[in-house]
């Protein structure tokens, strides 16, 4: 029996909207359906200042979408575009709320610390250093949490071997998961693996602040920020919101690498945020099979920019399989094999920031 638009729209009237705690179809939510054979499309309209807790009720239509005999394909995205007609009400109440937002970055209750890791170009491995940092400063007995920023390309919950849904049993506080002693967040929890994050700027500030502020960090002694490359919105806005201590930019030598790391620091000097130094990734390659030494990226070009900019060079972390099949197996090598050499260069960063940044 063919599945009928009633029958989605039952099923989408199952489901609260937790900021106006009707179902999704009561509250005016849902746009563009579509239903073509056994396939069904839907659009989520949201406030984007809610897009971090409708993440939860975007993948609950889905899945109870996908489970309708009859149906075998569903995708519920989200948007924040208002349709014509609702504009002008939501438009004359922005202002009053902003107006009403706290002036200048805040502080979250509980995080004494937060460190960003940023890289100004995609690829160069920010987000396995900051997997790695992460887990070194668990070892070293600090509270440590794992915020997963990089909206666009989740990769934490991989790295740190993290499955599952976090859970809300209050619909407004988010449970975070935990693995190898740190305390993980990522949008990458909350959608499937070969399904894109379709996000507007607004919708990205907003999955930020709610994943920064309603998720249930406890007390931690430092929460490590994966930002995505470049300069853009969630750098912006996780400056501009919160108090950020310090950054860390993570390059290869490479020139091209460089030239964009360049720009990311110039941003977070911007904002006024300081860098606590530079990362040189992928900084030799030692042969497994004769030990030659081979610098695929280059050499030292980090190092020569660190001193250009008169900030600090934390490492030089060497291009070596087992960092890369370590991330991929769910435990990075300062988990998997603590007492190699790869996994030194981390311990020792880790070490240093905790005596200088974090004591």
């Amino acid at each position: 029996m063919a599945v009928s638009r009633d029958d989605v729209l039952n099923v989408l009237k199952s489901i609260t909207d937790p900021v106006s705690d009707q179902n999704l179809v009561a509250a005016g939510l849902t746009r563009a359906l579509t239903l073509e054979g056994d396939e069904v499309r839907l659009v989520l309209e949201i406030d984007p200042a809610s897009a971090g807790k409708m993440e939860f009720v975007r993948a609950e239509a889905e899945m109870k979408l996908k489970a309708m005999a009859g149906i075998s394909k569903a995708s519920v995205i989200m948007t924040a575009h208002s349709a014509e007609g609702q504009a002008p009400q939501q438009a004359a109440a922005a202002p009053a709320h902003r107006q009403a937002e706290p002036k200048g970055p805040e502080a979250i209750p509980g995080i004494s610390k937060i460190i960003a890791i940023a890289s100004g170009k995609g690829g160069v491995g920010k987000s396995t250093v900051s997997a790695n940092l992460a887990c070194a400063l668990a070892a070293e007995g600090q509270r440590v949490g794992l915020l997963d920023a990089d909206v666009y390309g989740p990769s934490q919950p991989r790295m740190l071997g993290v499955s599952g849904r976090p859970s809300s049993p209050d619909g407004k506080t988010i449970l975070p998961m935990r693995n190898h002693g740190v305390t993980m967040m990522s949008i990458g929890l909350m959608t499937n693996d070969d399904q894109a994050v379709v996000w507007r700027g607004p919708m990205l500030m907003g999955a930020l602040q709610q994943m920064m502020t309603q998720v249930q960090w406890g007390a931690l002694d430092v929460l490590i920020v994966d930002l995505p490359p470049g300069t853009g919105d969630v750098q912006m806005t996780l400056c501009q919101k919160f108090q950020v201590d310090g950054a860390i930019v993570v390059s290869t030598p490479q020139d091209v690498a460089l030239i964009d790391a360049r720009k990311g620091i110039d941003m977070f000097r911007q904002m006024g945020t300081s860098i606590l130094g530079m990362i040189e990734n992928m900084s030799t390659h030692i042969c497994s099979q004769c030990g030659h030494e081979e610098h695929v990226f280059g050499h030292g070009g980090v190092a020569s920019e660190a001193e250009k900019l008169g900030v600090p060079l934390l490492a030089e972390i060497p291009l070596h399989l087992d960092i890369r099949l370590a991330a991929d197996g769910g435990a990075p090598i300062v988990v998997s094999k603590p007492d190699s050499t790869q996994a030194e260069v981390f311990r020792s960063t880790a070490s240093a920031l905790v005596k200088e940044h974090l004591g």
